[in-house]
């Protein structure tokens, strides 16, 4: 269909579009969809040119970069989750920094930091993070963590829980 086509029919059957920060309402004519598409009214078909029904949709707001994108769940069912690289790369950093810790024999942290080029807080505050509950590494892996951790959020919990309930707590997954 043609732009200038779509934009006519998207026009007639939209009285207007209501966003929040939290919802999108969409004013839909349902009785010009009829007439639109050149279907005979139906006795099924009650909705008066004047009647208005409401389509509400949830929807979220997230900052990618410096821009922030409006986020709507659930609008493409064939759609796959994309991970978040930061956090993505921060869980396999983390998984490698434990295996140079696990084969150090005895090499001191600060060796082993510098080693791997970062400082030696960096360091042990990624080889915490390498004892996540492993459904929780899991379901960042399949971005299906919560929509607030981030890789900062992550990093800032230097002090995670050994106990893996009490990680999904501290982290929103629970």
């Amino acid at each position: 269909m043609p732009a200038t086509r779509q934009r006519a029919f998207l026009t007639t059957l939209i009285d207007r579009i209501d966003v929040g920060a939290h919802q999108i309402d969409i004013h839909l004519r349902p009785a010009r969809l009829a007439a639109l598409l050149d279907v005979a009214a139906t006795p099924l078909l009650s909705a008066t040119d004047d009647e208005i029904q409401i389509l509400s949709m949830s929807v979220r707001l997230r900052r990618s970069g410096q821009a922030v994108r409006m986020l709507i769940e659930g609008t493409d069912p064939f759609a796959t989750a994309k991970p978040d690289p930061r956090l993505v790369k921060l869980v396999i950093r983390a998984r490698r920094f434990h295996a140079t810790l696990l084969g150090s024999d005895g090499v001191p942290f600060s060796a082993l930091a510098k080693r791997e080029g970062v400082s030696a807080s960096y360091f042990t505050r990624l080889v915490r993070l390498s004892y996540l509950a492993p459904d929780i590494t899991e379901a960042i892996l399949d971005s299906r963590q919560p929509h607030d951790l981030t890789a900062d959020k992550l990093l800032a919990h230097s002090r995670l829980p050994l106990g893996w309930h009490e990680q999904r707590t501290v982290l929103g997954f629970g």
